[in-house]
């Protein structure tokens, strides 16, 4: 029994969205708005402060959510990881566990879980498969961070045996896309590397400089297919087994660098920063099980999603607007 069931109608629940305000929360909200529902409650930290249980309590009280995905979440790149591990775990193991304690004592229908692939141990065989994800320690820089998501996995399996909690757990890959941070001191490798590149072309610099020697593999989920995901697993699984979310596609850092300055339209040198970590050494993920419980597949080329990424920062900066920070 893989928890397949008949599909949920989110346009009759009063659906809340933790993170809505941030990159793959935007995108959902927009989703969800797309296919019909309008009963949505979208907290904001300004009057939320989902690391405080008497926030929570007072969210659901007032809201009482019929169905709750949690994408908030304290990230960033390897730096930031490096710089803040200790904030990283305490922040979002204590809003994911509360936030699920809160769900199950308000009796919320289903609670969908966005984990991180940061959760899987440092060498685990290519590709990820889910039934491994305890087999190792993850890698050194984001240990902290993923170690704190993935104990979320743990508690929606404890309270789906103990208490019938229909609450399920999502893995995706690197995300990106239009709306990124783009700020960094904490933006992941592709919104990074497309500031790096626009900026360097735009200055006339002939050389760039990257992280680490380029040998890391990583695979990219283009945003809006992650969200495309999401809804089809709140509709349609009901499993307690972790799902992995992602393209299924494999890209060194290296080619990736190649790709985003031949896209931008950068021709300068790049100089690879050895004294820089590489982080994980190989992310590609088994996808399998997404098709199989929610016939989800990835649609949108890494060439492309680059490309919009591209064009959605240039017209960002021509405004002279602020970039997500």
């Amino acid at each position: 029994m893989n928890g397949t069931s008949k599909s949920l109608d989110l346009t009759k629940k009063r659906v809340c969205v933790t993170g809505s305000g941030g990159f793959l929360g935007s995108f959902l909200v927009d989703s969800l708005r797309n296919q019909g529902v309008t009963d949505l409650i979208l907290p904001r930290k300004k009057d939320y402060d989902l690391t405080r249980a008497d926030a929570i309590d007072q969210l659901f009280r007032e809201s009482r959510p019929e169905v709750l995905f949690h994408l908030a979440a304290v990230v960033g790149g390897i730096g930031a990881n490096q710089e803040n591990p200790g904030r990283f775990f305490y922040e979002n193991a204590i809003m994911g566990i509360q936030l699920i304690e809160y769900a199950r004592r308000y009796e919320v229908q289903k609670t969908i879980v966005v984990g991180t692939i940061c959760a899987y141990p440092k060498f685990a065989p290519v590709p990820f498969r889910e039934e491994t994800l305890w087999d190792g320690y993850p890698e050194e820089t984001n240990a902290a961070y993923g170690i704190a998501k993935k104990a979320l996995l743990v508690q929606c399996q404890a309270y789906r045996q103990q208490y019938g909690m229909n609450a399920i757990y999502l893995l995706p890959v690197n995300l990106y896309g239009p709306r990124d941070n783009f700020d960094l001191r904490s933006s992941h490798v592709i919104p990074a590397l497309i500031r790096k590149a626009i900026e360097a072309k735009e200055t006339g610099l002939r050389r760039m400089l990257c992280w680490g020697d380029g040998s890391p593999t990583r695979e990219f989920l283009y945003a809006e297919d992650c969200t495309e995901a999401l809804v089809a697993a709140a509709q349609r699984y009901d499993g307690g087994e972790p799902v992995n979310i992602g393209s299924g596609l494999e890209i060194s850092i290296r080619e990736l660098v190649e790709l985003i300055n031949e896209i931008v339209g950068y021709d300068g040198e790049v100089v690879w920063d050895t004294t820089r970590p590489n982080g994980q050494p190989r992310r590609k993920l088994d996808t399998s099980r997404a098709e199989q419980f929610f016939g989800f597949r990835s649609r949108t080329s890494l060439r492309d999603g680059l490309r919009r990424t591209v064009e959605w920062y240039g017209q960002t900066q021509s405004r002279g607007a602020v970039v997500p920070a």
